[in-house]
């Protein structure tokens, strides 16, 4: 019963007008709460939580660099989910979440990068070095605009999502590469500040902050990446009776 309502459940959700429909509520439930959050994380972090005991005021643009190099791994990673369905199942729905992620992903990606270089400069003396974890985040920012520039250069819609999901499925090797670089080699890069084992080495006026910070920016990530949906699904069924109708609708 269970496995004949998800099934359902699944074939609904992958009906175009279906999604179209209430994927502008979805949006805005996504939206609100998402600002919020990352509003009240980033001035928690740049005004209201004291400074580090060893970084002085510096740590603050963590607030920010923190929440966007995990929403360039997470967006990464769900590029890559998105792209096995779309090889084996051929639901249009996940070419499309391909193509509107990318985007979204390389501008958490590149924020991720620019905070770490502000960072960098007070706690190593330099913007950037050949580290082995800003080296890897480097490499998905590649990888984010590859899926960009593969879906531009190829005219066919299909072939071009095909061709985005099999990048997002190889690149996808990066993201653990990425994770786990503190761990497998010497880096520069301080370790891991907040686990889901074994504990947070920050205090609770800093974590819930940082943790606000996360959650909102993901939420963010949702909002955005639906409405890039929405754009591109407009587009590529822009010959539809369904988009004609509802356009001859208002």
């Amino acid at each position: 019963m269970a496995t004949s309502a998800f099934k359902r459940w699944f074939h609904r959700f992958g009906s175009l007008p279906y999604f179209y429909g209430v994927s502008r509520s979805w949006a805005r439930w996504l939206a609100v709460p998402g600002l919020v959050l990352a509003g009240y994380a980033v001035f928690a972090g740049l005004v209201l939580v004291p400074a580090d005991y060893q970084q002085g005021d510096v740590f603050r643009i963590l607030y920010i660099h923190v929440p966007s190099a995990w929403l360039s791994l997470f967006g990464y990673t769900a590029m890559a989910v998105a792209g096995v369905i779309t090889l084996v199942w051929r639901l249009k729905l996940a070419e499309i979440f391909i193509v509107a992620a990318a985007p979204i992903g390389a501008s958490f990606t590149f924020l991720a990068l620019v905070t770490g270089a502000i960072w960098g400069k007070p706690t190593w003396g330099t913007f950037w070095v050949w580290d082995a974890r800003l080296t890897s985040e480097l490499i998905l920012l590649f990888l984010y605009l590859g899926v960009i520039a593969l879906h531009q250069a190829i005219e066919s819609p299909r072939t071009a999502a095909r061709a985005c999901a099999l990048l997002s499925i190889v690149g996808v090797v990066n993201v653990p590469i990425i994770h786990y670089s503190v761990v497998w080699w010497t880096t520069l890069h301080q370790g891991a500040t907040v686990k889901l084992t074994g504990g947070s080495h920050m205090e609770s006026d800093m974590l819930w902050p940082l943790l606000a910070g996360a959650l909102g920016f993901t939420l963010i990530f949702g909002w955005l990446t639906l409405w890039g949906m929405r754009v591109q699904l407009l587009w590529r069924e822009r010959r539809s009776r369904w988009v004609m109708r509802m356009v001859q609708d208002g």
